[in-house]
This record gives structure tokens, sequence and C-alpha cells, in this order.
């Protein structure tokens, strides 16, 4: 658990994967173009000494993930963010089942996120009813710029995509994680406009549409399809980086989103491992706003602001009683293996 200024900060990490980028596993020029810009990104943000070699980048594994995580990056929970990318990697880059194993090891500390492709048809939909019928997924992860066969993407506003959303409706998963950030190599900018969360948004106001990556660089897009829709919220991985590196510019985008969107749709995400928690959390919980930008945007980066973001927003979304977490979290495994129990006790009698 993180500690500000003397006040305990419960973290759920709204965005993590567990991928395979290994040599063995890629089979499509697209696989390797796309884990070196995955890397281009770590080494563009990480500083210096925290950055890994590409060898570790491509396949970490299980443990470091949980080392780096809970015992030292400061997170309590995280959420796993699906990308299949089946046409890139012969056993997909991070998929549900392969998320699912670390998951089920530690129930109480993961959330397991779904896909679907709407590409997929009849089978897409029976794919989806397993993974509710198996892992009781409340969300799922959507990768609309995803290359399969000849098709370079997907909309989310298409009578396809419709089709699943409806099935989303049925089945109860009620959180949908689109993907809407900066191009990634191979795949096309276009496939990662924000646009079409619009019209899904509007159309189905039973569910929560959690825009990762908040858009950027559509930033402004994303902000006003967000102020009209109240079922739309802002996922901060990528965004939160620039409190580390550009902090006048993580401001300005916080001042933006705080404005449009407002501080109860706004969830905090590492993207581990493309970045880490450890310098990450800091670097958001000690970013504040000048007198002069708290003036100009009406708000401000408290201590109660940032408590929404880095867990209570998400927590909201999927049923998470944070004070109960803290009691489970004095004897968990985790807790037990790292020594941490003693500051969720110290935590859940404040």
């Amino acid at each position: 658990m993180y500690t500000h200024n003397g006040e305990d900060v419960f973290v759920i990490d709204g965005h993590v994967h567990l991928w395979d980028a290994t040599e063995e596993n890629i089979i499509h020029d697209g696989g390797e173009q796309f884990i070196q810009c995955f890397y281009d990104y770590h080494t563009a943000f990480t500083p210096e000494e925290e950055q890994w070699d590409m060898e570790t980048y491509r396949q970490y594994g299980q443990e470091r993930m949980v080392r780096d995580l809970f015992r030292d990056g400061y997170a309590d929970m995280g959420i796993f963010q699906p990308t299949y990318l089946t046409d890139f990697y012969d056993e997909g880059f991070n998929t549900t089942d392969q998320n699912a194993e670390l998951a089920q090891k530690y129930p109480e500390r993961f959330v397991l996120n779904g896909s679907f492709d709407p590409r997929d048809g009849d089978e897409g939909i029976e794919h989806l009813e397993r993974l509710k019928d198996e892992y009781d997924i409340q969300g799922v992860k959507l990768y609309t710029a995803e290359w399969r066969g000849d098709s370079k993407g997907w909309r989310l506003d298409s009578e396809e995509s419709f089709r699943f959303l409806e099935k989303c409706v049925d089945l109860g998963i009620e959180n949908i994680h689109p993907h809407k950030g900066p191009t990634i190599r191979p795949l096309n900018r276009d496939a990662f406009d924000v646009a079409d969360v619009d019209d899904a948004a509007t159309s189905f106001p039973e569910l929560n549409f959690v825009v990762e990556h908040v858009g950027f660089p559509r930033l402004d897009d994303f902000c006003h399809i967000a102020t009209q829709e109240t079922n739309v919220y802002g996922g901060l991985a990528v965004a939160a980086p620039f409190a580390q590196n550009r902090p006048r510019k993580f401001a300005e985008m916080m001042g933006e989103l705080l404005f449009w969107v407002g501080e109860d749709n706004l969830i905090f995400g590492s993207d581990y491992a493309i970045w880490e928690p450890d310098w990450l959390i800091p670097a958001v919980m000690n970013a504040e706003l000048t007198q002069e930008e708290r003036a100009e945007y009406g708000v401000e980066l408290s201590l109660d602001v940032k408590r929404k973001i880095m867990a209570e927003n998400a927590a909201e979304l999927y049923d998470i009683d944070i004070e109960a977490k803290k009691e489970q979290f004095q004897d968990d495994e985790i807790s037990r293996e790292f020594g941490l129990g003693d500051d969720y006790e110290e935590a859940a009698a404040d």
C-alpha cells in the first residue's frame, strides 16, 4: 500500500498485462514490430536506472509480475487487460486464459477481464460465453486496431460490434475497455480513433465504457464525448507517465480531464509492463496543479481526488470493497510472502 504524506492510499492498477513476446512465439513481422514499439515507449518514459533489457521485456513471467506490482510497486490489486494479437503471436500476446493462471492463483489480488472481436462472428459469441461461464468476467478489453487476416481493424459502433455489446448486456459483462491511444507499429492510426465510442456509449447506457489511454493524442475528442456520455470513463495508462517526464503536460491533461470528465470517471493504470508502478505511482501521487492551473480549470489534484483515481472509481465499477480488502490483505498469501500484513492492519485500524 502506498503512503502519501503519512496517509495510506489503496491502489488498484487498472491496466496490467502478462505477455509473451519471445521470438519463438512470433509468427508475423508485425509481432516483432509491436514489441519493439512497446520497448520504445518503455525506454522513452522510464527513468534510466529503472529500464529493463530487451530479453527480460519479451517475457518477464508471473513471479516478477507479482513482485513488481505488490512487493515493489505499491499496487494492492491489478486488473488484467488482455491483448490477443493471434495473427502476430502463435499463442497470443496475452490472452484471458493465460492471465487466468495467475488470477486464479491470487484471486483476491487480480481482476480478470476477457475480450471479444466481432470479426469472429458466432465463434466469437461462443468464446465470450465461455469466458463468462468459466471465469465470471465483469469486463472486456477491446483492441479495435488488431489485424485479422486482410482486415486491419474494426469499429466499436458497427452492427457486428453491437451484436457483441448486446451479448455483454445479456451476460452481465458491464465494463467495456476499448483501447484508444497512441499508434503502435505496425497497427493503423485510424483504427485507434476514439470517435466510435460515442454511438456505442449512447446506444448501451447499461454498460460502462472505460476508454483506455483517454484517447490520447485525441484528448479533446475524448473529453467532449465523455462529458456528454456519463457512462464513459478515462483509463490513465499512457497518460500517467507524463507525470514523471513532462509534469506540465501531465498537469494540462489532468486539468482538461477533471474539468470535462470529472474526478469520478478517471482510473489509474500503469500499463505494466510497459511501465512499472514502483516509480509511476509516486510520480502521479506527487503531481500537483499550479495555482494558475487550478484557477483556469477550477479543479485540483487533492488527496481525495487522487484516492478516487487510484482505486475508488475502479472499485465502484468492479464491486470491490476496499475496506474488506484491507482486512483480507492482512494475512493473504502475498502479504505473508512479502511481509506486507502490518501495513494493511494499520490501514484497516485507521
